[in-house]
C-alpha cells in the first residue's frame, strides 16, 4: 500500500470536492492550495488520480489530458458539463464550467 504525501492528499481532496458538471484547471488547483504548480498537480493525478474524478481537472484552455479525451467526453456529456466542442479537440467551456473552490 502506498502512503500519500501531504501535497498529494490535498490535491486529491480538492479533486474530490469538484461538483459534477464543473471543472478546475491544474493551475486552479495549485493556486487554490497556494502550493506547487500545474505540473505538480498533473504528476499527482498521473500517479494517484484513478480513484477520483480526474476528468474534472483540465488544461487552462479547456482541453482534457492528452490520450483521455474520449473517456473524459463521455463523462462530460453524462454530467452536463458545458462544452465549447464535443468534437476533436474536445474543449470544456471554462467560463461556464470553472469551479472556484469551496471556502469551507
Amino acid at each position: 500500500m502506498t502512503t500519500l504525501d501531504e501535497y498529494s492528499t490535498r490535491v486529491l481532496d480538492v479533486v474530490d470536492a469538484i461538483p459534477p458538471g464543473q471543472v478546475m484547471s491544474y493551475g486552479d488547483i495549485a493556486e487554490y492550495l497556494c502550493a506547487g504548480g500545474p505540473r505538480q498537480v498533473g504528476r499527482v493525478l498521473a500517479s494517484y488520480g484513478g480513484g477520483v474524478a480526474w476528468w474534472r481537472v483540465i488544461h487552462a484552455d479547456g482541453t482534457p489530458a492528452p490520450g483521455h479525451e474520449a473517456a473524459a467526453l463521455r463523462r462530460y456529456l453524462a454530467e452536463g458539463t458545458p462544452l465549447r466542442s464535443a468534437r476533436p479537440p474536445v474543449r470544456v467551456d471554462m467560463r461556464r464550467a470553472r469551479w472556484p473552490g469551496s471556502a469551507g
